[in-house]
C-alpha cells in the first residue's frame, strides 16, 4: 500500500503529502483516519491538528510558521492560512556539542585522483583562469575566450547552429548529429576557463574590495593552476587591491599569476599578443601536473539547493547532509551557505558550532544581514520565490528547516563571512545570499573543490573551475531533465532507499566526478556561472 503522508519529526503537527489528494479522501496515518478536508497536491501540508489564529507550525521539529485563521486538521496549508514565524535565538544553550558519527570504516582510506598542489590542497579540474578586473575588459576576455577555447579543445558542434545551418540550407528536417565535434585536443591535463563580472569599478569601493578577495580565492583554489588577469588601469579595482587580497590569503602563493594593465600596454592587438603567448607558456607548463591519488578528506564541498520543492527537505537535502557528516568524520570540509536559508534553525546551528566565538559570529552575521533586508523594505520572509511556493515551500523559515538538512549533524568548526577561505576540517558555515548563483559562486570561492546542488524544479548552474552536480529530490526531475540531473533520490519518497543508503551513492558519484572518471552534466553543458554578492541585499 502506497504511503501517502509522512511527517519529519515525531513533534510536528503537519505531514507532507507524498501524493495528489482530493478533498473527501480518508487517509490512515499514525493509526488514525485523517480526512482531507481541501484538494492537497504532492510535497504541500496538511495540519493534523486543528488550529486557530496565531498557533504555532511545527515541522522538521521547528516552528516554521503561526495560522492566520482557523485551520481544521486535513486542511491544506497556504499563503492565506499560514505566514511566517521563527524561534528567536540570543545565545548558545548547551556547553558542548556532543554528535554520534557514522561509521566511515569504510571511507577513511577512500581516494580519489586529484591534482595536487605545493600549498597541499589537491584539486579535482585542472584550470587556468582568465579574468578581468574590471567589466571594461569584459570584451578583451572574451577575444581570449574565443581563440583558446578554439585552438585548446575539442569541441561539440552546437545543436542549434546545426539546426539553423539546416534552416539555411532549406532542409530544416535534416538530422542532427548529437557526437559531432570540431577542433582537436590539444592539451590533456589542463582546461581554459574564463570569467566575466560587471564589477570593479562605478559602485562602493567595499564592492571593489569584496570582488578581490573572491578573485584572490578563486586563484587560490585548489582546482587552478594559474590565472591570467586583465585590468584596464583606471578603475576602483586596483591591481594593488588584488595583490593584497592574495597576499592575505596566502603569503606564500606558489602558482603563476600574469597580470596585465592595458592603460600600459599600447595598442588592443598587442597587449592581446603578449597575453596570448605569455599564458600560453603557462598553460604548457600546468599541463605537465598529473592526478594522483590523494585521501577524500582534501575534498571541499559546497552544499547548495535551488529550484527547491517540498520533496527536497525530505529526500535530496538530509540525503546529501549524510554524505556532508561522512566526509567532516573523515577530516574532509563540507561547506554550508545561504544564510537567509538558515532562517528558523538558528539555535540548532549555533548550539553546533565547536566554538563559543563562533556561535557569537554567526547570529551577528544572521542578524546584520536580516537588518539589511529589512532596511531594504523586504525581509527574509520574502525568500521563497514563486516556484518554491507552487512547489510547497510556502514560509522561509519552511525552506530554510528543508535547506539546512544539507549540512548534516556534524559540529560546525568554522563561521566564515564572504570571501573568507576555508582552512579547518569540519562543516564550515560561509556567509551568502539564497541566490544560487551567488552562493555557489561565494563557495568556490572560499575553497570548495566540488559542489553538490541538490534541487527539486531544476536549475542548469555551474561554475567555470568546480564541478556541480545536480541531486533532484523527485524522479519526475529526474526523467524530464537527464541533461542536468546527475543523481535522483526519488527512491527515499518511494520508500525503495534510506538517506543513508542515498547519502552513500551522492558520495560514491562525488568521488567519480573528483577523480574524473565521469563528468558533471554542468560541465557538460559547458555552464559556467558566476555572479559575485555585492554585499546590498540579495536574497
Amino acid at each position: 500500500m502506497q504511503t501517502k503522508l509522512i511527517k519529519v519529526q515525531p513533534e510536528d503537527n503537519v505531514a507532507i503529502a507524498l501524493v495528489d489528494l482530493v478533498q473527501g479522501d480518508r487517509v490512515t496515518f499514525e493509526g488514525e483516519e485523517v480526512i482531507i478536508l481541501s484538494d492537497v497536491k504532492a510535497k504541500h501540508k496538511i495540519t493534523l491538528i486543528d488550529l486557530e489564529a496565531n498557533d504555532e507550525i511545527i515541522m522538521y521539529g521547528v516552528l516554521v510558521g503561526k495560522a492566520v485563521s482557523q485551520v481544521k486538521r486535513g486542511e491544506a496549508l497556504t499563503v492565506t492560512n499560514v505566514r511566517h514565524e521563527s524561534s528567536p535565538v540570543e545565545k548558545k544553550t548547551v556547553e558542548s556539542v556532543n554528535w554520534s558519527p557514522p561509521d566511515v570504516s569504510k571511507w577513511e582510506n577512500r581516494t580519489f585522483l586529484g591534482y595536487h598542489r605545493p600549498d597541499g590542497q589537491v584539486g579535482t579540474a585542472n584550470v587556468w583562469l582568465f579574468f578581468p578586473l574590471v567589466f571594461c575588459e569584459n570584451r578583451n576576455i572574451e577575444i581570449l575566450k574565443d581563440v583558446f577555447e578554439k585552438e585548446l579543445s575539442i569541441g561539440k558542434v552546437n545543436k542549434q547552429r546545426q539546426l539553423l545551418r539546416n534552416l539555411i540550407g532549406g532542409n530544416p528536417s535534416a538530422s542532427i548529429n548529437d557526437n559531432e565535434t570540431e577542433g582537436e585536443q590539444t592539451f590533456e591535463n589542463i582546461e581554459v576557463r574564463f570569467i566575466t563580472h560587471q564589477g570593479g569599478c562605478g559602485g562602493i569601493r567595499q564592492d571593489s574590495e569584496t570582488l578581490a578577495k573572491l578573485l584572490a580565492g578563486y586563484v587560490k583554489n585548489p582546482n587552478v593552476a594559474g590565472a591570467t588577469v586583465l585590468s584596464l588601469g583606471c578603475q576602483n579595482l586596483q591591481i594593488q587591491i588584488l595583490k593584497d587580497a592574495l597576499n592575505t590569503i596566502d603569503p606564500n602563493l606558489e602558482k603563476p599569476v600574469l597580470i596585465y594593465e592595458q592603460q600600459q600596454m599600447g595598442t588592443v592587438d598587442q597587449m592581446l599578443n603578449t597575453i596570448i603567448t605569455e599564458s600560453f607558456e603557462g598553460i604548457k607548463e600546468a599541463n605537465k601536473i598529473e592526478r594522483k591519488p590523494a585521501p577524500i578528506s582534501k575534498l571541499k564541498m559546497g552544499l547548495e539547493c535551488g529550484g527547491s520543492d517540498g520533496f527536497s527537505g525530505i529526500s535530496a537535502n538530509p540525503s546529501l547532509g549524510y554524505a556532508s557528516d561522512i566526509l567532516a568524520a573523515v577530516g574532509g570540509s563540507p561547506i554550508l551557505s545561504e544564510f537567509p536559508e538558515l532562517c528558523g534553525v538558528e539555535q540548532e546551528l549555533v548550539n553546533r558550532c565547536v566554538h563559543d566565538e563562533d556561535a557569537q559570529r554567526f547570529m551577528k552575521l544572521m542578524k546584520a544581514y536580516e537588518h539589511a533586508a529589512v532596511a531594504a523594505g523586504s525581509g527574509f520572509d520574502m525568500n521563497p520565490s514563486p516556484g518554491n511556493i507552487k512547489d510547497g515551500l510556502i514560509t522561509d523559515a519552511m525552506k530554510s528547516a528543508g535547506a539546512a538538512k544539507k549540512g548534516g549533524t556534524s559540529p560546525i568548526e568554522a563561521i566564515l563571512d564572504y570571501g573568507e577561505y576555508v582552512t579547518k576540517p569540519g562543516l564550515n558555515l560561509l556567509c551568502t545570499p539564497g541566490n544560487d548563483v551567488e552562493s555557489t559562486t561565494g563557495m568556490v570561492g572560499s575553497g570548495a573543490n566540488i559542489v553538490v546542488f541538490t534541487t527539486g524544479l531544476g536549475t542548469p548552474t555551474g561554475n567555470p573551475i568546480a564541478p556541480v552536480l545536480k541531486v533532484a529530490s523527485n524522479t519526475i526531475l529526474a526523467e524530464r531533465m537527464p541533461d542536468i540531473i546527475d543523481i535522483d533520490t526519488g527512491g527515499v519518497i518511494r520508500g525503495e532507499k534510506s538517506i543513508e543508503e542515498m547519502g552513500e551513492e551522492i558520495l560514491e558519484h562525488v568521488i567519480k566526478v573528483a577523480s574524473g572518471e565521469i563528468s558533471a552534466k554542468a560541465d557538460v553543458l559547458n555552464q559556467n556561472d558566476f555572479i559575485p554578492w555585492k554585499r546590498g541585499v540579495s536574497l
